[in-house]
């Protein structure tokens, strides 16, 4: 690591309290002038840190922050390894890079991802502190053909656990987001490698809004919703994500044995757009109709002047119709 991500990091770390710190104070704790100081809030503020400076009294975040505490989540977790690493590209291709090394379960988190990713390859907002990214290995060995429906299980697992930590608003949109009040509050990411007849190596990741300030409203293309205004009282960071951890792994384990059916009881309460019109697209292709639910095999079901026809692919997308 080098010495001036150390001391990003570090100076992080001071502002984390939300309380006004003097750039003269934080220089020398961190051995270093006004100057550079100055300079690495500005680098602070381009990782999505809402941090301001007051003439005469310093530097203040926003809002507090807490910070993942690596030694509490493995104290906390059933898993064979956890990484919480400060800044990284993106916790998916951390795991994707390692799959030949890493014992299935094995879970990677960071406070900001500079290349996060979404479905389709599109960007994913990922500002220092302020949401959760999170990625689980899982060594599928009933092979690629065995993953079908698995994001599905994923949102399902994840908006249940929400749920139990008091956001009973949080929904399931097909087939990898989650929504609040129909804005998109995370998103799922499962990547796989692995060839037909040997085991299917899956990274699932996800990205949960938590308190994402207004400050990037603009930098993103679509209606969002934080956590924080959908969960009361909020859980600590760390135990939302000790939480979600170990209901992501119960959920993997469960879909191991009983596939797609574990979670046909839970969908219809749980699918944010059943019974509402919708709109698929399919490249340039649209097909406006009733969502009701999923069939067996995780597909969607839409409903065209009384004609229900399903629809799976991972080119499809889905859109509440107006």
């Amino acid at each position: 690591m080098s010495s001036a991500h150390t001391a990003r990091l570090t100076l992080i770390d001071r502002l984390s309290d939300g309380e006004f710190h003097s750039g003269e104070m934080l220089g020398d704790a961190l051995g270093m002038s006004r100057a550079a100081v100055s300079k690495h809030i500005k680098v602070l503020q381009s990782w999505g840190l809402d941090i301001y400076r007051v003439q005469g009294k310093g530097y203040c975040l926003s809002q507090p922050i807490e910070l993942l505490d690596d030694v509490w989540l493995s104290e906390h977790t059933d898993v064979p390894a956890l990484s919480v690493i400060p800044v990284i590209d993106s916790t998916n291709q951390y795991l994707m890079e390692r799959v030949g090394q890493l014992a299935s379960g094995s879970v990677c988190l960071a406070e900001y991802q500079q290349q996060g990713r979404g479905r389709r390859g599109r960007a994913w907002q990922s500002p220092f502190g302020s949401n959760l990214y999170l990625s689980m290995y899982w060594r599928l060995d009933a092979g690629p053909a065995a993953a079908m429906g698995l994001s599905l299980v994923v949102g399902v697992a994840i908006t249940k656990a929400l749920h139990e930590l008091g956001a009973p608003g949080v929904k399931v949109k097909w087939p990898n987001d989650l929504y609040f009040q129909d804005k998109k509050l995370a998103g799922i990411l499962v990547e796989m490698t692995g060839q037909t007849g040997d085991a299917a190596h899956l990274v699932i990741g996800m990205g949960l809004n938590i308190g994402m300030g207004a400050h990037l409203r603009d930098s993103i293309d679509q209606p969002w919703a934080r956590l924080a205004d959908a969960c009361h009282p909020m859980p600590s960071r760390n135990t939302l994500a000790a939480t979600l951890i170990e209901r992501l792994k119960e959920a993997l384990i469960d879909y191991e044995q009983h596939g797609l059916s574990s979670i046909m009881a839970d969908w219809p309460k749980l699918d944010n757009f059943i019974d509402r019109p919708v709109k698929l697209l399919m490249g340039e292709r649209e097909v406006r109709g009733i969502e009701r639910g999923i069939d067996e095999h995780g597909a969607l079901l839409l409903d065209v002047e009384g004609d229900i026809t399903p629809y799976l692919g991972g080119e499809i997308s889905l859109r509440r119709d107006d």
